[in-house]
């Protein structure tokens, strides 16, 4: 097992990059790479069905195609890698990276429940170097960096609420409670650790009447409260079947003033009345985080290439497990009466 970070003078002129699966997310990730990262390409590709493998693959001049995540993950020819599979197999192919020593960024979740995210933490402890990088973009988004900077500096004063909103245009067939949990509000809930540095405590869910689109037995909109260590409230408004388009919000109530993002391309904090703004709906998630996508990408593989593996904003093993706890509690919530608190475990 390799415990040392790779060095910049060990690696090519460009990081050479292995990609996971190639869905919709990994499909876009290869593309991203091809065409607007610097310092990077994409030279091994791996998928469940290699005709779509091979189709991505054809995309990259000298990309080339294996048949296995192992194999990739220990060809001569990868220097980092990049998991968009599905979230069943993130904890096992994690640790196989821990392990080989290849810086990795996988794509949320980083298992499916917190003792298996737990198991990825312990591996990268284990380890004695830092590795992973999980893609919860929304840390560098334009806007959200400015919030998180205007709460850490102080400039906004004491924060006792945060308000959230979520919403979608439409979900699939089958798209259930605990699917607006972890595929939906998992976004939130590493926004509130991002943004207040400490862990959520208890999580509650009201259930309103659900609205005209909902699916049979959807709660659809959806409101998850979360209380965090200190005692803040931060509210989540899930409605994703609002036929209207792919919609994103935070709003934090300071002593200071009230800063909102989501409203257009940058924040707008509110000391005086009068404040205006206007912008344009997308359809989904992709054209409203293209530059957050573009930017967590970017900002990995200079650290790969610097040899520090894992960029400043990038979200870790430990936010990963946190995210899958507070997960854990949200969906016991839907069934509950009142707060359920989050159970974690001492960080190693």
């Amino acid at each position: 097992m390799s415990t040392t970070p790779s060095t910049s003078a060990s690696l090519p002129a460009d990081v050479r990059v292995g990609v996971i699966g190639v869905g919709q997310m990994g499909a876009d990730h290869v593309t991203r790479i091809r065409d607007r990262i610097k310092g990077a390409r994409v030279s091994v590709v791996t998928d469940y069905f290699t005709d779509k493998a091979q189709e991505i693959a054809d995309t990259v001049p000298g990309a080339r195609v294996v048949d296995t995540p192992e194999e990739l993950i220990a060809a001569d020819d990868v220097d980092a890698v990049l998991i968009a599979s599905p979230g069943k197999f993130h904890r096992d192919q994690a640790i196989a990276c821990i392990d080989a020593g290849r810086p990795v960024l996988c794509e949320k979740p980083l298992a499916m429940n917190p003792e298996d995210a737990y198991q990825v933490v312990a591996a990268e402890q284990a380890s004695g170097g830092q590795y992973l990088s999980l893609g919860f973009m929304r840390r560098f988004d334009r806007g959200y960096a400015e919030l998180h900077d205007a709460i850490s500096s102080g400039e906004l004063g004491e924060i006792s609420i945060v308000n959230c909103k979520h919403r979608n245009a439409t979900t699939l067939p089958g798209f259930v409670d605990s699917m607006m949990v972890y595929d939906s509000a998992v976004h939130e809930v590493d926004a509130i650790h991002y943004f207040l540095d400490e862990p959520i405590t208890a999580v509650q869910a009201i259930l309103p009447v659900p609205g005209p689109r909902a699916d049979e037995g959807q709660h659809d909109p959806m409101l998850l409260l979360f209380r965090t260590a200190s005692g803040r409230i931060v509210t989540d408004e899930l409605y994703v079947n609002t036929a209207s388009g792919y919609e994103v919000r935070t709003e934090v109530l300071g002593s200071k003033g009230i800063a909102t993002i989501g409203q257009e391309s940058g924040r707008v904090t509110t000391h005086l009345e009068g404040s205006r703004w206007g912008g344009e709906i997308p359809g989904d998630f992709r054209p409203r985080f293209i530059d957050a996508y573009d930017a967590e990408v970017q900002a990995w593989v200079a650290a790969v290439a610097a040899g520090t593996n894992v960029a400043d904003r990038s979200a870790r093993a430990w936010d990963g497990y946190l995210a899958a706890a507070a997960c854990e509690a949200a969906e016991k919530a839907l069934t509950a009466d009142g707060f359920v608190p989050v159970d974690t475990r001492e960080r190693p």
